[in-house]
């Protein structure tokens, strides 16, 4: 049987787990919701299920869990694909080792270092929280006496750019796309970006399933840049994503994937 732990920041008109549901009690897919906070990891209530978590409160606690959960269960996204979404580090780093695009980045605590990479890349470039969410955090520097928040220093190459895209990946398929546009460095939802849903050509397909393919998660939301000469940068993945703004019908191909998987795992 499914098992679904809730998103905490789920609301009555922004209920990400609820949509899901609703599309399997219209396929009559029998599920239970399970309440991740209630968890013992030394007496774990499933065993041998399949276990979606549509998210997770970061207080280090529910991740714990969520691995004492995947010990004997299919957990979907995996603590490991979440964790390695939740830092830019990680993220950046297994994008470059599998050779997905992905713009220069500088990660140090020694500001020299970081004067030196904003000195090769024309004296611009953008800091970002290493743990942050929702384009929170994110901005433009050109001096490093600008930089006010203690070590360590992440900071990548500035793509000129008046817009991104938001690429919705199930099954290391690209399902769903969203332009998104506003006057400022971070078009996220939460910054106030105005989101458009859009076609997916086959260089923003291959660059957004390349990027969940190196990150090895079962459905992402992924962040592209344009670039200026053609293609697409990627500048994060997201393991628990929402589907703002998508016409694609997300809710419906999650569940059906669920589905699936929970399948596979009986056989």
């Amino acid at each position: 049987m499914i098992h679904i732990i809730p998103k905490p920041t789920d609301t009555p008109g922004d209920n990400s787990t609820g949509m899901v549901m609703a599309e399997l009690k219209r396929m009559n897919v029998p599920f239970e919701v399970l309440n991740l906070a209630s968890v013992d990891p030394f007496n774990l209530p499933v065993d041998g299920e399949t276990i979606w978590a549509c998210g997770i409160k970061q207080d280090g606690i529910q991740f714990e869990l969520l691995k004492a959960l995947e010990l004997t269960n299919r957990v979907i996204n995996s603590p490991e694909a979440i964790a390695t979404c939740a830092s830019k580090v990680t993220t950046t780093a297994m994008l470059i080792n599998a050779g997905a695009p992905s713009p220069d980045t500088c990660f140090t605590n020694n500001k020299k270092v970081v004067a030196d990479f904003l000195a090769s890349h024309d004296g611009k470039a953008v800091y970002k929280p290493v743990y942050g969410f929702d384009g929170n955090g994110i901005y433009l520097f050109n001096s490093v006496d600008q930089i006010t928040e203690a070590p360590p220093y992440y900071v990548q190459q500035y793509v000129k750019n008046d817009r991104d895209y938001r690429i919705f990946v199930i099954g290391n398929k690209a399902v769903g796309a969203i332009k998104r546009e506003s006057d400022h460095l971070t078009h996220n939802i939460h910054q106030g970006g105005c989101g458009t849903a859009v076609e997916i050509p086959a260089d923003m397909r291959a660059a957004a399933e390349a990027a969940a393919r190196a990150i090895g998660i079962d459905y992402c939301g992924v962040d592209l840049l344009p670039l200026e000469d053609g293609g697409y940068t990627v500048l994060e993945v997201n393991g628990t994503p929402n589907w703002h703004c998508m016409t694609a019908p997300i809710p419906r191909l999650l569940a059906e994937y669920l589905v699936e998987q929970d399948k596979l795992g009986k056989c």
